[in-house]
């Protein structure tokens, strides 16, 4: 053999030890999901910026906290939004814990029911429910999150209307927009993996540039609270005012009960970060950069949430101008009182693009489910909801998505209040599908094998936390079902308690009347030789 061949031959022995290397460090999450039992099948084309915007984008603290600032500011007021918002925030920190050291162990696009199922199989019930729980109504309330999105883009498109051209538009007109922000967002969708994971990287970076804009315009515009910083004693007033100040709009007397309804504008801001869990099965290294982004997701939206609300707080000029406003949102009258008309506008379009791509997201979230659900054999037309196009999409879950947000979206033009009844039970839909994987953990401390963990777990420390995320839960469920006004009447009246109930009801049902005999778990998707030998899928 000559030089020249040797050196060739080494060469490419060389690639093809790379090339192997590559693939190995490629192939660890598919080995991880086969072993539990399922077939890759979709590209891991997700990077860890992609899948930490994911869970960024379901939060959407701009979003979030803008739309949702005067229930906390009518709720306790500055006082309760600043300590509501620090305690919410570290509760919700420790549930991303708990939910993320699940996450790496079982990472699968099935999420949260699937987490139940692998924890306890000896207890059927507890999947079935789930199942139906988690599995259904989570995906549900992930397309009224995404239908909720969508609308509130067309509200800030009618607030960009009413104050650019002091038009207020109908209610009508308001959901035929709504109608074709939810058609483009399953256009987006069915584009597929790669555009969702740019467009997730790229909201990250939008909510943290877009938040130093509005901050830094804020405190420098603001023609009071916010220009008082430079002068002691009205810093002194303004501190006093955004620390201390309590405000109640409420109706209720006890103002420990006002300020604890404050906290359901944190826990709905901050609602979310599990979303990282349903593109697992898209991402690079998932049993790590997964639970990461869980986790990452509300550290990030605590400190860059709190920035926001102090400086919305530092700008408020009148709570009562806010409270009475006639602009589609009431985030709205604070901007145009503290900044003016021209930059209202550029704010609520730094905001309302932000809104667009977190509602594009919960119908990514919800399409995955869908996926995961057929593929388990608990959701009907199997074959088709389970088809992926060319782009990688699972375009039946994406439609589903969009048709089923088109429908509820109607219902905002007979009654404001059934939209928003049908809002919050998706609210309360999260936080109780929270519930069921940290109570197993905290019942059940061995239900993760040592075996079993992935790299990220916690230790000594998981027990104590799972247990502080589960009292919180279960304080914050009850908390979502409360009036949260007096007198309560027909026009006030927190209809979740209604659709809590019914949940319960047909789940119970479902499960004595067919669950009980029929439902087995997760379904494999693999052989049994596919399991040993994952290079067979190649």
């Amino acid at each position: 053999m000559d030089v020249d061949d040797s050196t060739e031959k080494q060469t490419t022995i060389e690639s093809v030890h790379n090339v192997a290397g590559v693939q190995g460090a490629q192939d660890t999450s598919d080995r991880r999901l086969h072993d539990l039992g399922y077939r890759s099948e979709f590209r891991r084309d997700m990077s860890f910026f992609g899948v930490l915007g994911i869970s960024f984008c379901a939060i959407g603290i701009l979003t979030g906290m803008s739309s949702a600032f005067q229930t906390g500011l009518f709720s306790g007021g500055p006082l309760g939004l600043f300590w509501g918002w620090n305690i919410c925030s570290l509760f919700m920190f420790l549930i991303a814990l708990s939910l993320a050291e699940i996450c790496s162990a079982y990472p699968t696009m099935g999420g949260l029911y699937f987490w139940v199922c692998k924890m306890k199989p000896e207890l059927p019930v507890l999947g079935y429910v789930h199942e139906l729980q988690t599995g259904w109504t989570y995906s549900i309330a992930m397309v009224f999150t995404g239908t909720s999105g969508n609308l509130s883009v067309a509200l800030y498109l009618a607030s960009l209307v009413e104050v650019g051209q002091g038009r207020t538009l109908t209610r009508l007109e308001t959901v035929a927009i709504a109608w074709g922000v939810n058609v483009a967002s399953g256009v987006i969708n069915t584009i597929g993996t790669r555009a969702i994971g740019g467009i997730s990287t790229f909201n990250l970076w939008w909510t943290l540039g877009g938040t130093f804009v509005l901050v830094i315009t804020l405190l420098v515009k603001a023609p009071i609270k916010a220009s008082a910083l430079c002068h002691s004693f009205l810093m002194t007033t303004s501190l006093r005012f955004v620390f201390t100040d309590f405000e109640n709009f409420t109706g209720w007397e006890n103002k420990g009960f006002v300020v604890l309804l404050g906290f359901l504008q944190a826990v709905y801001t901050l609602e979310g970060c599990e979303t990282a869990a349903q593109v697992a099965e898209e991402a690079k290294r998932a049993e790590l950069l997964a639970p990461v982004a869980v986790v990452g997701s509300i550290a990030g939206s605590w400190i860059v949430g709190l920035a926001y609300m102090l400086a919305l707080l530092f700008s408020v000029q009148s709570i009562g101008r806010v409270q009475a406003t006639a602009f589609s949102l009431p985030i709205t009258q604070l901007y145009f009182d503290a900044v003016g008309r021209p930059l209202t506008l550029m704010c609520l379009v730094v905001i309302g693009l932000a809104q667009f791509m977190a509602a594009v997201t919960a119908f990514t979230a919800s399409s995955r489910l869908f996926y995961a659900l057929a593929r388990d054999d608990a959701f009907p037309l199997k074959k088709q909801f389970m088809t992926l196009n060319r782009f990688q999409a699972p375009y039946w879950g994406v439609w589903a998505s969009v048709m089923i947000g088109c429908i509820i979206s109607c219902a905002y033009i007979g009654s404001a209040i059934a939209f928003n009844a049908i809002l919050s039970s998706a609210a309360i839909a999260v936080m109780l599908s929270y519930l069921q994987p940290i109570l197993i953990r905290v019942f059940w401390p061995d239900s993760i094998p040592p075996s079993e963990r992935g790299p990220f777990h916690l230790g000594r420390w998981s027990w104590p936390i799972n247990l502080a995320s589960l009292l919180f839960t279960v304080f914050i469920c009850v908390l979502f079902v409360l009036p949260t006004a007096r007198p309560v009447d027909s026009t006030n009246m927190n209809y979740a308690i209604v659709a809590v109930g019914g949940i319960i009801v047909i789940v119970t049902l479902c499960w004595l009347l067919w669950g009980c005999r029929h439902f087995a778990g997760p379904v494999q998707t693999t052989t049994n030789q596919i399991a040993q030998d994952p290079a067979k899928l190649y």
